[in-house]
């Protein structure tokens, strides 16, 4: 295997709208440059005393999944073992929960979860309702960067998209083929659909932050992961590491591979494990309309309230999503969904 081991994101006075509150608070919470996309992350892992409480305010940023389906089969990431239902979400249902979740006052939007969202048709629909429809200051989008071609993501540029990431983890074709199961030559089309997004939004004058991640391994791995990155930085706003995530367990100790517990945020800004920010200022929705408590929710065992049949408040103040945040709180994880991801056997 060539890649060795890894070292070690409230209620309201009476007669004031929930979403004028978010609106006057926008201007003191947003980060000062919008090309810096680690402050908006150190943002949303920072626990602080304003979350730290087993019903916390409603989150400021919220990722919801338009489809559960992915076009990559990467051996780190446990969406390849189809460990549940893969289907693309219902699009009345997308309009109810992004105008509610607005309402709510999320002020951040991320149009995708766990799969990959390029693959869903109307992307650049979702993204310009979110935008334009119902106002949400900033609407952000990671992918892995395979079907991002320049049409596309001038769409959604055109739609409104604030932030487009891509995942970029692997250090040529070769490997690009041995980590993900598909084509080694689609490794040099990623790294045209990142130059060609630079391209787009310059020639556009859109204003969207394009940027990149990497998961930082060790030795010989991260020098060859360097100099691949070396190519595309001078097309991006910003490009930072991550560790290498056991995603919930799921798929640690693949191949060799020794992962961080839990989700600590990125490399640089690290967090504790316990008690896990997702579970205080980010919240997640899958395709099916489950509101889940973890960022790695691949089999469903995190699902804290269904969204079809209750509100997103009610689901986020939920009592099993109260007992899982007194757990992280008093430092009670054995016996919870979670222990798996924050202690390693």
């Amino acid at each position: 295997m060539v890649v060795p081991k890894h070292n070690a994101q409230q209620g309201t006075r009476p007669g004031v709208s929930r979403r004028s509150l978010a609106q006057r608070t926008e201007a003191l919470s947003t980060p000062s440059s919008p090309r810096k996309i680690t402050s908006r992350i150190d943002a949303i892992t920072e626990l602080n005393n304003d979350y730290r409480q087993v019903a916390p305010p409603i989150p400021r940023s919220v990722k919801i999944e338009l489809t559960a389906r992915c076009d990559l089969n990467c051996f780190f990431c446990a969406t390849a073992k189809r460990l549940r239902h893969k289907a693309d979400m219902d699009r009345d249902f997308y309009k109810r929960i992004v105008r509610e979740l607005r309402d709510e006052g999320v002020q951040e939007l991320g149009v995708f979860y766990l799969g990959e969202s390029f693959l869903c048709d109307w992307l650049p629909e979702a993204i310009r309702y979110a935008k334009q429809d119902c106002g949400f200051p900033y609407v952000f989008l990671t992918t892995n960067g395979r079907m991002a071609t320049a049409e596309r993501v001038e769409q959604c540029m055109q739609a409104g998209l604030d932030s487009l990431k891509f995942s970029f983890n692997n250090a040529d074709p070769e490997q690009f083929h041995e980590v993900t199961g598909v084509r080694a030559k689609d490794f040099a089309n990623i790294i045209r659909n990142i130059k060609d997004a630079r391209r787009v939004r310059d020639a556009g004058h859109y204003d969207c932050g394009i940027y990149a991640s990497s998961i930082q391994y060790d030795g010989e791995q991260l020098t060859r992961m360097q100099k691949a990155v070396d190519e595309i930085r001078p097309y991006l706003d910003e490009h930072y590491w991550l560790p290498l995530y056991g995603q919930a367990g799921l798929t640690s100790g693949e191949r060799g591979t020794t992962p961080i517990a839990g989700n600590p945020g990125r490399v640089g800004a690290l967090r504790p494990p316990i008690p896990c920010w997702a579970l205080f200022t980010e919240g997640h929705i899958t395709f099916d309309g489950r509101l889940s408590a973890c960022c790695f929710d691949h089999d469903g065992r995190f699902n804290m309230g269904d969204l079809t049949k209750m509100p997103f408040r009610q689901a986020w103040h939920s009592e099993p999503f109260q007992q899982l945040r007194r757990a992280h709180l008093e430092n009670r994880i054995p016996g919870t969904v979670c222990e798996k991801c924050v202690a390693y056997e």
